[in-house]
């Protein structure tokens, strides 16, 4: 009986350490299985990149006139789901000039998942985005930053590189929790190349929102120039 005790802890030390790397492997920012990760690009240009994570949402007009006032172009993740819901807001994101990306279509974590539900998530968001007039090139960021082998598998046979991201303060509820403190994260981390991240659509992340506007006041001043993702990956080689 104890050794079956015993036998049985080990197992089960070994499927939580096994659990635990794979979660960690699954949102790495240096390394997966397939294709191109960009968390961001090597330059001595000083440039960055504003991206959305999902969306259209309830705040997209405030942040498309943030972005007007300023001159500044964003890449937009939406989800398919919420480009059938808001439609008019996702075109209107388009019409602004802005560039789109697919961030899937229901915002699910794409591991654990089959072929066909990672294809399905991944068409039918283009479809979407291609309907809403957008005409450029498509990048992919996978929700939650999670995956692991056939998500990266089916971007790689389509010439796709995973977008992820190096600057994300939504991330550290200390910080999320105050515009000023997003700003100075920002600000205290940015280096050439940059990919920043922000989730604004919502009233939930009301002070990442709040925070547009400083980060690129106080980036501008500081002689950076914001350019979409498409024009980022030009800029140099992918870390």
């Amino acid at each position: 009986m104890k050794k079956i005790i015993k036998g049985s802890s080990i197992v089960i030390i070994l499927l939580i350490a096994v659990t635990y790397f794979l979660n960690e492997l699954s949102q790495s920012r240096t390394f997966q299985f397939f294709g191109g990760l960009v968390n961001s690009v090597e330059t001595n240009e000083k440039v960055v990149a504003l991206t959305f994570d999902d969306g259209p949402g309830i705040n997209t007009h405030e942040i498309l006139d943030i972005l007007r006032k300023h001159d500044v172009k964003g890449t937009f993740y939406l989800t398919g789901y919420e480009i059938e819901k808001y439609f008019d807001d996702a075109s209107k994101i388009v019409q602004e000039g802005h560039e789109i990306g697919n961030h899937s279509y229901s915002h699910q974590r794409m591991v654990l998942k089959s072929p066909s539900f990672i294809k399905n998530e991944i068409d039918k968001t283009d479809e979407l985005i291609r309907q809403i007039g957008y005409e450029g090139e498509i990048t992919f960021r996978p929700p939650y930053g999670k995956r692991l082998v056939l998500l990266p598998y089916y971007l790689s046979k389509q010439n796709r590189k995973t977008i992820y991201m190096n600057i994300e303060p939504d991330s550290y509820p200390e910080i999320a929790a105050d515009a000023n403190d997003i700003v100075d994260h920002v600000v205290e981390n940015i280096k050439p190349g940059s990919i920043i991240l922000l989730h604004v659509m919502y009233e939930s992340r009301r002070e990442s929102l709040n925070s547009v506007e400083g980060i690129i006041t106080s980036l501008k001043e500081e002689g950076y120039t914001f350019v979409t993702i498409s024009e980022l990956l030009k800029y140099g080689l992918q870390e």
